[in-house]
């Protein structure tokens, strides 16, 4: 919307205020030469003539002895920081700031510079300062001229009657609770007002995933409004019109969050009760998908890798975790998250393909997408064609599946992702497709537990740690000798597991040269028990095939299950029949005595069995 005012000299008023600006430093030079404040619990500070705004050292909230030199507002209970100047370098408790002749000096209890004020003009001497109700503080020099002031160094927020030009930006705190540089930046760019992301790494900035509008100077008047003038002078608002824009009854700030929403906030001036600041504007309105709709669409989104992005009615993100994954930090949401099963490598074949695919299953979502994480599409494809695909896939860690009935020819379309995932979000709008995350069955019934809700498992060994401290508690004696049961029964336990589980052959075993294979050996030699030769009362025979030096086929026995009281009959049976030779029988070449797997390697006869040759086969 245009200003009535925007064909007015924008200058004149410009130079006006500036004039007004140090008429009030001459009359308020509330700071001289040689003044200083200490990081401490008095909490002394230079405030402004109405006491809206004070300069000072402010507490980092869960930070012990850690200070920010900063500008805020003193008349709100949460002391909302609007300025700070070490925000990467937090000063320790009895660090001194002093007004100098060549500005601001922040030093360390150890006399070590921490930040000092630049000054406009190296050749120019400061005479003194003041904290104006503008929330501005301002370094003026003796010739009634500016040499420093908050407001030309910004940090991630902008106060009425503060200007931003093509030279000045925003950058955004790294969280909500940590003031450090963020992830989000507010600039000039090529004549127009962008956001966009900072690589965290190098510190350079990424393609624009917002334009806030187009011009060269942004101004956020005294009454309230935020507006841009063009290379014209034309003033553009951008705060709505409904905004409250009374400086007289509220409060006004407008911040780069640093979730990367720029937010024009209010608060009254009067408070009646327990009030926050109410945000009237903020763009972008969805934040998860102007980072898919722009160019910025390369790279991790407002959640970071492998996560779900949701915008909620500030324009917040809300950030989840899809079904097998978990945030890399539980107190930073926007971090991004990591998959819970990490072995993906180690279960593929060398042709890419899953080794045991009956581990996993599919967990669903519907809205949700990750546009730039395709490497394999399916068209047409069904519901089973998609999952069967990228179940068999070792790279596949989700298939975002297009309805058939939505399609326009009827024929469904399998997008199938790998990690990492990148801009996940949820549009219940426009994205019609299902999403089929690739968990294992451990996982799959897990769910996020939220930490203010008690868990029943938990109660129940609470109660179980309870009654076994008060029997515990009753006596030293039976104490003793209940620790002494405990202890003798697992002791027979663990025996008698050896015993069972033990599949090394024995001396005695190593004299009937039989040999004795794994359970997995003879799983892989007959493919799987694929090819059944025939069945009996005590088990099924299979065909397989084993290395050259056993011979290629042998017959594979698959006993029933055991009990653990027949070990030592099927021990004595194998060495019998190893000792047993004859011209018409079948030669046994090994066995297995493995947990419960008990199998016997015969050799195996071209010709058919004896019974087979005497009395023929029914057809």
């Amino acid at each position: 919307m245009i200003s009535p005012l925007s064909h007015c000299h924008p200058f004149l008023v410009i130079l006006l205020s500036i004039l007004w600006i140090l008429a009030t430093v001459q009359a308020q030079g509330n700071v001289s030469l040689g003044d200083f404040l200490s990081a401490n619990d008095e909490n002394i500070a230079w405030q402004s003539p109405s006491g809206d705004f004070a300069f000072g050292f402010h507490p980092i909230q869960d930070e012990e002895d850690q200070f920010l030199l900063a500008i805020w507002y003193a008349k709100i209970p949460d002391g909302t920081i609007v300025w700070c100047a070490n925000r990467q370098n937090p000063a320790e408790r009895e660090s001194k700031v002093e007004l100098t002749s060549t500005g601001l000096v922040l030093k360390d209890p150890k006399d070590r510079v921490l930040w000092r004020s630049k000054s406009l003009n190296n050749d120019t001497q400061a005479s003194h300062a003041a904290m104006l109700d503008t929330g501005n503080f301002l370094i003026a020099s003796r010739n009634s001229g500016n040499i420093w002031e908050s407001f030309k160094y910004p940090t991630d927020t902008i106060l009425p009657t503060q200007e931003l030009d093509v030279n000045g930006s925003l950058l955004s705190a790294l969280t909500e609770r940590s003031y450090q540089d963020g992830k989000y930046q507010l600039r000039f760019n090529e004549g127009s007002l962008i956001l966009n992301r900072i690589d965290m790494f190098t510190g350079k900035p990424y393609n624009n995933y917002f334009i806030l509008g187009e011009g060269s100077r942004l101004i956020f008047n005294q009454s309230g409004y935020i507006q841009i003038q063009d290379s014209n002078g034309s003033l553009i608002n951008l705060a709505p019109e409904n905004a409250p824009t009374d400086p007289d009854s509220n409060y006004y700030r407008a911040i780069l969050s640093f979730n990367g929403v720029f937010t024009f906030y209010s608060y009254p001036r009067n408070p009646g009760g327990s009030e926050s600041w109410s945000a009237w504007w903020f763009r972008p309105k969805d934040i998860c998908s102007s980072f898919v709709d722009s160019t910025a669409r390369l790279g991790n989104g407002p959640c970071g890798y492998n996560s779900i992005c949701e915008p909620l009615n500030n324009g917040r993100p809300n950030c989840s975790c899809p079904p097998g994954f978990s945030f890399l930090d539980e107190s930073n949401p926007y971090n991004g998250c990591k998959q819970d099963y990490t072995s993906y490598p180690e279960d593929c074949n060398l042709d890419g393909s899953t080794r045991e695919e009956d581990r996993f299953v599919f967990k669903s979502m519907q809205f949700v997408d990750f546009p730039f994480s395709d490497y394999g599409i399916l068209q047409p494809a069904t519901e089973f064609e998609c999952k069967q695909s990228c179940l068999l896939d070792c790279s596949c860690a989700v298939a975002i599946l297009q309805d058939p009935t939505l399609s326009q020819d009827g024929s469904g379309t399998c997008w199938k992702k790998k990690l990492p995932l990148s801009n996940g979000h949820v549009n219940r709008e426009t994205i019609d497709r299902t999403s089929l995350f690739k968990v294992l069955k451990s996982d799959a019934s897990k769910t996020n537990k939220n930490p203010a809700t008690p868990n029943p498992n938990d109660e129940n060994q609470n109660q179980v740690i309870l009654i076994l401290g008060v029997l515990l508690g009753t006596s030293a004696v039976f104490n003793f000798f209940s620790l002494a049961a405990i202890f003798l029964i697992f002791f027979c336990l663990y025996k008698r597991r050896l015993r069972v589980f033990n599949g090394i052959p024995s001396r005695r075993d190593l004299e009937t040269n039989l040999r004795s294979f794994t359970y997995k050996d003879l799983e892989q030699a007959t493919n799987r028990f694929k090819e059944e030769l025939g069945r009996g009362a005590f088990g099924t025979v299979y065909k397989g095939e084993l290395p050259s030096s056993f011979g290629n086929c042998v017959a594979v026995k698959k006993l029933g299950k055991f009990v653990q009281d027949g070990e030592r009959e099927f021990k004595t049976e194998v060495k019998v029949i190893a000792q047993t030779h004859h011209k018409n029988l079948v030669r046994l070449i090994g066995y297995c005595d493995e947990g419960e797997h008990r199998l016997l390697a015969y050799e195996f006869m071209q010709n058919g069995s004896l019974s087979s040759f005497l009395f023929g086969v029914l057809r």
